[in-house]
């Protein structure tokens, strides 16, 4: 199975062959003719591209999301978003095995026609416009900060390299640019396996800083920035709460639904896994997820353990406050600016490709077409990126919608409107709860975001 040059994806004739997954050798048809298949990727490289789809800017705001809800109260939702996360692309992939299609759109579009097309398509160019965008706003506030840390205790701000714009520029035109343009995304795999252990480090140094911060957390605390932060923490404040709703809670959904989102890249994966088959893409999703979560789970809950009530929105921002030179704090940010760097090609390749379906169809590959929508869409991230202010309620709003979307709600009535399935079976079942719970969250918390976002103003 391979992706075509011009960003769309297409199955063997009949999708790894549906029930009967052991014709592993189906040809690829295009333009109606089988072709020579080449070697996929490996279940291996998969599984990295696909943890490197789910693990990414998400991971820093966990923590803030287990403040929020309370430690039981966040692994229950953790576990639920999880789950429902890995039910939806078993929807997904039982829809490729019936209809021949491993592409979203082409999916919204046999079950909703024309619109529903439109509907997908829009929906992933604004859920990774939107992640890319806050992925580069992270390498804009954190690359200085992290390069000025290794050079000089002392700031200047006159520098070059303390421009975060003049970085971010400058990194998306020598690293993110050549990576994205990039026509197939199984070579990505190399990179994301980098990501991922990247992530892995990253939850080991959170676990082992629990003990290096005291609880209460000491007063009069000196910034990076040279400004004083009076804590008033109390030894109450040191007991991790259960249970906790509130205002804050209505963001913990959402942020789960965007660090859990991957489905956009899930059919692309499939498409270029090597001899591909239903049962070994589920295997790829069940270990992605379940790694992910395992990831998730350990920054949450020890980064909650280190600073409680206190804990920063952006997980990285209490250690700068605490441990402004530690050294293992500064090698936990390099390697999640890298992380985050090679994730953002990632998410790039299926907007591109919902952005060429959109304006173009289904044509004959052409370079012209491939590398103009590649630069505009990061020419768009990077003006976001540079320009907006504050990308955090961004998380709550695209969490709430496109994410919620993408994730619950049309995975749920694809599958109800295509597959052939009695109302009353399992999955149809399953279907119409998962549409209904996301439709149900995602309104419930953007209603709240929103509310709150009044009152605030």
């Amino acid at each position: 199975m391979s992706i075509n040059d011009n960003g769309n994806t297409h199955l063997y004739s009949e999708c790894a062959a549906g029930d009967t997954e052991s014709n592993e050798t189906t040809p690829l048809l295009t333009n109606g003719l089988a072709q020579t298949r080449a070697k996929g990727a490996s279940m291996a490289s998969s599984v990295f591209n696909l943890m490197n789809a789910i693990m990414g800017s998400g991971i820093l705001g966990l923590a803030y999301a287990m403040a929020s809800t309370g430690i039981v109260g966040f692994c229950i939702l953790l576990v639920v978003v999880s789950s429902l996360a890995a039910y939806s692309i078993h929807l997904l992939l039982k829809l490729c095995d019936q209809t021949g299609i491993n592409s979203y759109e082409e999916l919204g579009e046999r079950a909703l026609q024309k619109p529903g097309k439109v509907l997908v398509g829009i929906a992933i160019i604004i859920q990774n416009i939107g992640a890319m965008s806050s992925y580069l706003f992270i390498l804009k506030s954190e690359l200085p900060a992290a390069i000025n840390s290794l050079l000089s205790s002392a700031s200047t701000g006159n520098t070059w390299y303390e421009d975060g714009r003049l970085l971010l520029v400058l990194v998306t035109l020598c690293v993110i640019l050549p990576l994205s343009i990039l026509p197939k995304i199984g070579f990505l795999g190399y990179t994301s396996s980098l990501a991922f252990f990247f992530m892995l480090y990253f939850a080991v140094v959170v676990m082992v800083k629990k003990w290096s911060i005291p609880c209460p957390l000491p007063h009069n605390v000196t910034t990076l920035s040279g400004a004083f932060q009076i804590s008033n923490s109390s030894d109450s404040e040191c007991t991790p709460k259960l249970f906790i709703i509130s205002c804050k809670s209505a963001y913990a959904i959402p942020t789960m639904a965007f660090s859990f989102l991957c489905h956009t890249v899930v059919l692309p994966v499939y498409a270029e896994l090597d001899r591909p088959t239903k049962s070994k893409m589920q295997i790829v999703t069940n270990v992605s997820i379940s790694l992910s979560f395992l990831v998730y789970l350990i920054v949450a809950v020890f980064g909650y353990l280190t600073f409680y009530a206190h804990v920063s929105s952006e997980l990285l921002h209490g250690y700068d406050v605490y441990m402004p030179r530690d050294v293992m704090v500064m090698t936990v940010r390099l390697i999640i600016l890298l992380s985050v760097l090679l994730t953002v090609p990632l998410v790039h390749f299926p907007a591109r490709k919902a952005a060429i379906l959109l304006m173009c169809g289904t044509q004959p590959f052409s370079w012209l077409i491939h590398t103009t929508t590649t630069l505009i869409i990061l020419g768009v991230v990077l003006l976001m990126a540079i320009f907006i202010p504050d990308i955090s309620n961004v998380f709550g709003i695209v969490g709430s919608t496109t994410s919620s979307c993408l994730l619950f709600v049309f995975p749920g009535i694809f599958y109800l409107k295509i597959s052939s399935q009695p109302f009353r079976s399992f999955d149809s079942v399953g279907a119409t709860l998962l549409m209904v719970f996301g439709l149900i969250m995602g309104l419930l918390s953007f209603s709240i975001i929103v509310i709150t976002w009044a009152q605030s103003s």
